[in-house]
């Protein structure tokens, strides 16, 4: 998972929290590696074989400034895997007769914008809406907004594209999903979470996010500025809490839901199986997403799950259904490429899953990969034009010599090339004779670099 960041001298020292033993299975080294690499304070691990328990482990620390450190118990933020609850809340309520999937959201929310008439509930589901992904920049996270004054903001806005016609990404969609639910049901979503899913999928850690009240073993959250580990940024109490993420987990809890979804005490069979098939786009192709979870195929294998990222903390969650084996991965960091380790991981189970680095493709914006090498070299000006007004005051001249001269201890530089380029940004395969890095430029509207990514390519 490439990660939006500012110069990135963090990525090029090691930081180690926790002491790499000579006796570490291969789990332990993957996990601690990550660790040391991205400067993850702690995280926890647990892999489940044939419906048996093989792995289950905290690492580091879930509280840098107290030492404390992670186990099984420690309750992170799991970010868009919550999605996977929302979503199944909605299928509650479908089985209870109170919610339709092809009904207009607007049956539900009659306050959503005219525009949504078209929008159905599974079309939200599916991400195949076209509302907008995320909130307009008018939106305060610090601001303590009820999911009805966020759904007003949403009304100045048309959607992207008609309904069915494409698959694109909505935390919106999934904030007035979870809104949807708590109108339908005339409950609080905490309670309903509660009663319909944690409850009698045995977990007892697993709750709507709350900064107020007392959350035994809850984990702080870090993220790394210019350098500099510091802790979660405020956010208001409903936008941490929204149905697009907004759910606190420990690791026990999610193989405790591990275990729910290979039985049917939880979600019957029906649901499940309506949630974990593909959408079908108006053109009859498939996005390889149900309701909330992530459903393609890899290396020939049915995998389903969904990853999470917030400021503080990124997770991830894959089930291989075939192979009966499920991998969870949390970490209090979202540095962390919590996504590529959990498959990494799950390659030491199932080869066909590994990783495989992707191919060059043709250089179609030859003066940014011209100014990317220069830029690579301590010569930063030529990139430096081509960035906003932010990512220069970022990456100032100081900054990028002392990138360029960090990276002068990966060796010779032997080759810069372009493995993945649109209209939202570029990454290039940048190998050096000791390892190799991919970079990616993130693109804003009008083409000027607005982040960069920078992750070790294995």
């Amino acid at each position: 998972m490439n990660r939006t960041l500012c110069p990135a001298s963090w990525l090029l020292f090691s930081f180690v929290l926790v002491p790499v033993s000579a006796s570490a299975d291969k789990i332990d080294d993957l996990v601690k590696r990550e660790m040391t690499k991205s400067r993850v304070p702690g995280m926890s691990v647990a892999v489940i074989q044939n419906g048996k328990v093989v792995k289950l482990k905290g690492y580091g620390f879930a509280n840098i400034e107290h030492q404390v450190r992670v186990t099984p118990s420690t309750v992170f933020e799991i970010g868009s895997i919550g999605k996977m609850f929302t979503a199944s809340l909605v299928m509650k309520l479908v089985e209870a007769g109170k919610v339709k999937l092809d009904e207009s959201i607007r049956t539900y929310l009659p306050e959503a914008p005219v525009a949504w008439e078209k929008v159905t509930v599974r079309h939200m589901l599916t991400h195949t809406s076209g509302i907008t992904r995320d909130y307009p920049q008018s939106f305060d996270v610090k601001k303590d907004y009820t999911e009805a004054d966020a759904l007003k903001l949403q009304s100045d806005f048309p959607l992207e594209f008609q309904p069915g016609e494409k698959w694109s990404y909505s935390n919106v969609a999934y904030v007035m999903l979870g809104y949807m639910c708590s109108k339908v049901s005339g409950k609080p979503r905490g309670d309903l979470l509660a009663e319909l899913l944690f409850k009698p999928a045995g977990m007892t850690t697993a709750r709507i996010i709350s900064d107020s009240e007392i959350v035994k073993n809850r984990a702080a959250g870090y993220f790394i500025n210019d350098g500099v580990t510091l802790n979660q940024p405020y956010e208001s109490p409903t936008s941490h809490a929204e149905g697009s993420a907004g759910i606190y987990v420990s690791l026990k809890d999610m193989v405790q839901w591990n275990a729910a979804m290979d039985g049917e005490k939880v979600l019957s069979t029906k649901i499940k199986t309506q949630m974990w098939t593909s959408a079908v786009l108006n053109d009859r192709s498939k996005p390889d997403y149900g309701f909330g979870w992530m459903v393609p195929v890899i290396g020939g294998h049915k995998y389903m799950g969904h990853s999470g990222g917030v400021k503080g903390f990124s997770a991830s969650y894959r089930r291989f259904p075939d192979d009966k084996l499920a991998v969870i991965v949390m970490a209090n960091s979202n540095a962390a490429s919590t996504h590529k380790l959990s498959r990494k991981i799950a390659a030491l189970y199932i080869p066909d899953v590994k990783i495989v680095p992707p191919t060059a493709v043709p250089d179609t914006v030859p003066a940014f990969t011209e100014a990317l090498k220069k830029f690579l070299y301590g010569d930063g000006a030529t990139l430096s034009a081509k960035m906003t007004p932010g990512m220069q005051g970022a990456w100032t001249k100081e900054k990028i010599a002392e990138f360029a001269m960090e990276i002068r201890s990966y060796g010779p530089r032997v080759l810069v090339e372009p493995i993945g380029i649109n209209r939202d940004g570029a990454t290039y395969r940048v190998k050096y004779s000791k390892l190799t890095l991919l970079v990616t430029l993130i693109f804003d509207e009008k083409g000027l670099i607005q982040g960069m990514g920078i992750d070790e390519e294995d």
